[in-house]
């Protein structure tokens, strides 16, 4: 086996950590393509900075306007997906909140990085605004899961297998469409 090589008893959960973190991305990013998602692991540093750069054309209340559009889209889509209930919209009123959450964390993380000029920035400061994006994208998921948690542990099972399944197929067709 070769260094590069990944055990097949791995390759499963590692995947699904892989899908997760990239819907989890989608939401938090809230605008970046979900095909870009597919290559989350190899391009993070990359992602993160295509987030976070300025908007400098004279349409950037459109753009804040269509990630509001978007992010709004992909909550009620994941709400479809989910099979949400009228009793559990309690739940799930809280995991949309951490999505909104999120996606204003990261907005005002992108607009403080778009506010300074980027011929004063050092690679120093290159990289701790990629650590600031980072530990935001950490908190987002810790507090997407928190509330996810909630309204998982009040599904049926078979509603339950279904979240699982919605989660582990999250990305999947985008990302073989870009293969």
């Amino acid at each position: 086996m070769s260094a590069y090589t990944v055990p097949k008893t791995i390759v499963p959960p590692a995947l699904r950590a892989v899908t997760i973190t990239a819907f989890v991305t989608a939401a938090l990013l809230a605008g970046q393509p979900l095909a870009a998602h597919a290559e989350t692991t190899a391009n993070a540093p990359m992602l993160l900075a295509q987030a976070a750069a300025p908007q400098q054309s004279p349409a950037a209340a459109d753009a804040t306007e269509t990630k509001a559009e978007t992010l709004e889209q992909r909550i009620t889509n994941l709400h479809a997906s989910l099979k949400i209930t009228a009793d559990e919209e309690a739940n799930w009123n809280g995991v949309a909140q951490a999505m909104r959450e999120n996606a204003a964390t990261m907005e005002k993380l992108a607009a403080e990085k778009a506010a300074k000029d980027p011929a004063s920035l050092t690679a120093v400061d290159d990289l701790k605004n990629y650590e600031a994006f980072a530990q935001a994208h950490v908190a987002g998921l810790k507090n997407l899961i928190t509330a996810f948690e909630t309204l998982y542990k009040a599904m049926p099972a078979a509603q339950k297998k279904n979240a699982d399944e919605v989660f582990q197929s999250f990305g999947h067709q985008d990302a073989a469409s870009h293969s």
